[in-house]
């Protein structure tokens, strides 16, 4: 596991530094536009109603400057169902706050990855596109994970892809933001995780038409 992983770590590496040293050497104004903060994201999506809840002090500083949204969304007709939104807006990149991986810190918070794939979350009038699925495990919990990475009205899942686009929109656009989704739902005892995926996957094409007003086009 070591050595299939230490070329892939090495690419990675390069790539942010080319990344960080491109955004650093661009000295024209990054272009902010206007967007409304995540905490006015709506609290009702269908029969689903959000709690926020607060992120500790520790999370904030290992984030850096953002805007962060975490909220607990409780099925009103079952209320047993929820699931969790997290969604991490940087303004800008350029000066190495970049979107941290829940891959690298779910084993930190005791979840271990236990299945990784990908899907493909078709919204209507949007071009389909890439998400990380995870199954982790705490103990005997269980909880499927959705994310992707988003900006500019494009979703990728891969952690290279998102680096290529940063530097590539940062030439085009002369911008650097940049945001991750994430959505994430407990597997009940005698579900599948098929059964929690279909759960979480309406959710996520009621969530992305939304996201615009977050995190500008």
């Amino acid at each position: 596991m070591m050595k299939g992983s230490t070329p892939r770590f090495i690419a990675a590496a390069l790539l942010v530094a080319a990344a960080a040293l491109l955004l650093q050497a661009r000295t024209q104004t990054e272009f902010f536009p206007p967007r409304q903060p995540l905490r006015e994201f709506p609290t009702q999506l269908g029969s689903w109603k959000g709690t926020d809840v607060a992120l500790d002090q520790d999370v904030l500083d290992k984030l850096g400057p953002g805007d962060f949204l975490l909220r607990l969304y409780q099925n009103q007709q079952n209320r047993q169902l929820y699931f969790d939104l997290f969604i991490a807006y940087f303004r800008s990149q350029r000066t190495g706050d970049t979107i941290h991986s829940p891959n690298d810190c779910l084993p930190g918070a005791g979840w271990i990855p236990i299945e990784r794939k990908q899907v493909t979350i078709a919204v209507p009038g949007h071009t389909p596109f890439p998400a990380n699925r995870f199954i982790i495990a705490k103990g005997e919990a269980r909880q499927l994970v959705l994310y992707w990475y988003w900006a500019h009205d494009r979703g990728v899942a891969s952690d290279y892809w998102a680096k290529y686009y940063l530097v590539a929109d940062a030439i085009r656009m002369n911008r650097s933001d940049g945001s991750l989704v994430r959505l994430k739902t407990p597997i009940y005892p005698g579900e599948t995780a098929d059964a929690a995926e279909q759960r979480l996957l309406p959710l996520a094409n009621d969530i992305v038409p939304r996201l615009v007003s977050y995190i500008p086009k």
